[in-house]
Parts: C-alpha cells; sequence; structure tokens
C-alpha cells in the first residue's frame, strides 16, 4: 500500500478485528487477519496490541493450547466504545477523501 498507516488507524484496525470474536483471539491470529487489510510486521503489531492494553481497551489472558501457552486478547467496553468512535471518524473522513477524489470537492 502507497499510503502511510498511522498510529489511530492501525489501533481502529486491530480492535475491529479483536472485536469481532467474542471470547478474544491470540496474536497470531490478530495478524493473519489484519494482514487480510494492510500488510504489516509482527513487531508493528504487538506494541499496538500492548498500548491498547495499557489503555484499557484491550484485556488478555493465558490459555494452554498445545503444551504451551497462547495469549488471548480480548476487547473491552471502553475498546468497544473506541471502536465505535473509529468508525464514525472513518466514515467521515473517508466520504470526504472519496467525495475529493471524485471531483465533488
Amino acid at each position: 500500500m502507497v499510503f502511510n498507516t498511522g498510529a489511530a488507524l492501525l489501533d481502529a484496525i486491530v480492535l475491529a478485528v479483536v472485536s469481532k470474536e467474542q471470547n478474544g483471539t491470540y496474536g497470531y491470529k490478530i495478524t493473519q487477519d489484519v494482514r487480510q487489510v494492510i500488510e504489516v510486521s509482527e513487531s508493528t503489531l504487538y506494541p499496538v496490541l500492548r498500548r491498547l492494553q495499557k489503555d484499557d481497551c484491550l484485556e488478555v489472558y493465558d490459555m494452554e493450547c498445545g503444551g504451551r501457552n497462547r495469549r488471548y486478547y480480548k476487547i473491552t467496553e471502553k475498546g468497544t466504545v473506541q471502536l465505535n468512535l473509529y468508525k464514525t471518524e472513518w466514515k467521515a473522513y473517508s466520504t470526504k477523501i472519496s467525495m475529493l477524489f471524485a471531483g465533488r470537492i
């Protein structure tokens, strides 16, 4: 992708991915789901997950899987509120940009 992805957009994408799973999802799956939308490395995504956890938008828990612990991420109520704000802002932003590209602004 030729456009840079800022921190707020990365947060929004990660929250959207995690919110799809009611019981949470694990880091590798989050990475794979995000990569369906934008190209991003794990070294970029894990700091986003930690920041969202620190901001109380995600809760984290470990579960045993195949003899190893797997870290799961689940969206919190605060995270859902933040995601809804991102969705509202994205709709307004993308509409304006699309109108500009279409020559209507």
